[in-house]
């Protein structure tokens, strides 16, 4: 999806250099992606087969720890916080899954991308999907889980790229369960790279070696770093496209209401924020537990036992006699409850404010673009819960991280103040009165309490 043209600092000819150097060597960034890709298999693949870690196991001594630890300790939350920092640079440069689909590509089929697939609801599904599937067979804990839905997710992307599209990533652009996420966050980065349209219409008729655009975005018309894997190819095509500086967040801030696209907010909404805060928050909620128990003892004051059997393919529901964790029929659906009903009173939550923001400017597409200004909370939160499994195996080795509760409130501070001031600008946009402004304002701060309030009970209350 192209964007408003975001607002761009003066242009730095080092930055340009650097672009140009990712695609004179770009042999370089193919050694290390098939790097990348061993040792990602080799993680992925090898623990799933070794026994369960021992009790007095650490990370530096046992393989099925220290993949733990890289995968969901390190690799997910900081890729996220790469995403707000540098663009797509992870997709382009590192990320194994994209890189593995574009090489199959080569020899695959080639057929046209369907209609289906560029359907713009996957990455809200694809999303939802991993995000509870992964919660059901605890695939941060374990790696068989690790290895069904990383392993499950690059089989899908190579049988993609076997198929559709010639030196494409066809699963990256449309199908990929990050996707959206990754383009979402990837608009507040500071560094992109930038089309200069009246450079590129001068540059006239000139015999130009065409670029292959992996993630297929129209280079020509790109004005949003939403899309772009920032691989350095197209670097100083046509003498106008570069790697620029801009101010942090000002394509969210500069995005026009007509551009807002409905997936990718009610992914924001209802999957970055509510579904990811369920997903992170039932093992720690007093409340899970409370509802737990008590449909258990309705059931077992019935005589119905038939939920609180444990007989469950581990594939299904988390079932690991050895490690003293078993998942009931009964968990399964308490754990699909806690975090649907908490994605639906978050996402409700925003969603009405947003429209009470709206209707006081007078504008109720509006709404849409309101929203946006919530993504430096919505990679906030996710960073946060992430970042809990990294604090959990670092407590374990006995490192405690003495400033944890200060960094968290940091933060999550620093997000909500990103998602107001972006709100703010938004609204000086429009032409409704100042009264009507700051009424809108007020009712966007409502909206947004929604994704720090469950942080604040998970880390602070209970």
């Amino acid at each position: 999806m192209n964007t408003c043209t975001s607002t761009a600092m003066p242009a730095s000819p080092r930055l340009a250099r650097v672009g140009e150097l990712m695609r004179r060597h770009r042999g370089w960034i193919l050694g290390a992606q098939w790097v990348i890709l061993a040792a990602y298999l080799f993680l992925v693949v090898t623990p799933a087969f070794l026994p369960l870690p021992e009790s007095g196991a650490h990370l530096w001594d046992n393989l099925t720890l220290f993949a733990q630890f890289a995968f969901w300790g390190i690799w997910w939350p900081f890729v996220l916080v790469s995403m707000m920092l540098m663009g797509r640079v992870w997709c382009g440069v590192m990320c194994p899954e994209g890189f593995v689909s574009e090489q199959v590509s080569r020899f695959g089929l080639g057929r046209p991308v369907p209609r289906w697939i560029k359907w713009g609801g996957w990455p809200f599904v694809a999303f939802l999907g991993t995000t509870i599937y992964g919660q059901l067979v605890s695939v941060y804990e374990y790696p068989k889980a690790a290895l069904l839905v990383l392993g499950g997710s690059t089989v899908a992307a190579i049988a993609v790229g076997l198929v559709y599209g010639r030196n494409k990533r066809v699963w990256c652009r449309h199908l990929c369960p990050v996707n959206g996420v990754f383009g979402l966050l990837a608009r507040l980065a500071p560094v992109h790279f930038r089309t200069d349209r009246e450079a590129w219409e001068s540059y006239g008729a000139k015999k130009v070696i065409p670029i292959n655009c992996a993630p297929l975005v129209d280079i020509r018309r790109m004005e949003s770093a939403a899309d772009c894997h920032m691989c350095g190819r197209c670097a100083g095509h046509r003498d106008a496209v570069n790697l620029a500086a801009r101010v942090p967040g000002s394509e969210v801030a500069r995005l026009d209401a007509q551009d807002a696209d409905r997936w990718e907010v009610r992914l924001l909404v209802f999957g970055i924020i509510g579904t990811a805060i369920g997903a992170f928050q039932w093992s720690a909620s007093p409340w899970f537990v409370r509802a737990k128990l008590a449909a258990a003892e309705w059931l077992v004051e019935r005589d119905a036992f038939a939920l609180l059997g444990d007989d469950i393919p581990w594939w299904l529901l988390t079932h690991y006699p050895e490690a003293n964790d078993v998942f009931t029929w009964l968990d399964g659906l308490m754990i699909l409850a806690y975090i649907g009903v908490t994605a639906l009173l978050l996402g409700g939550w925003i969603t009405l404010w947003l429209r009470v923001a709206a209707g006081l400017l007078g504008d109720a597409a509006q709404r849409l673009r309101l929203a946006y200004a919530l993504i430096p909370l919505g990679g906030a939160g996710v960073f946060l819960g992430l970042s809990g499994l990294t604090v959990t195996l670092l407590s374990a080795e006995g490192m405690i991280l003495t400033m944890l509760p200060e960094a968290r409130a940091t933060l999550l501070a620093t997000a909500a103040l990103a998602s107001l001031v972006l709100a703010s600008l938004h609204l000086r946009r429009t032409p409704a009165t100042i009264a009507r402004r700051l009424a809108a304002f007020l009712a966007f701060a409502t909206a947004a309490a929604a994704a720090v309030v469950p942080w604040v009970l998970m880390f602070y209350v209970w």
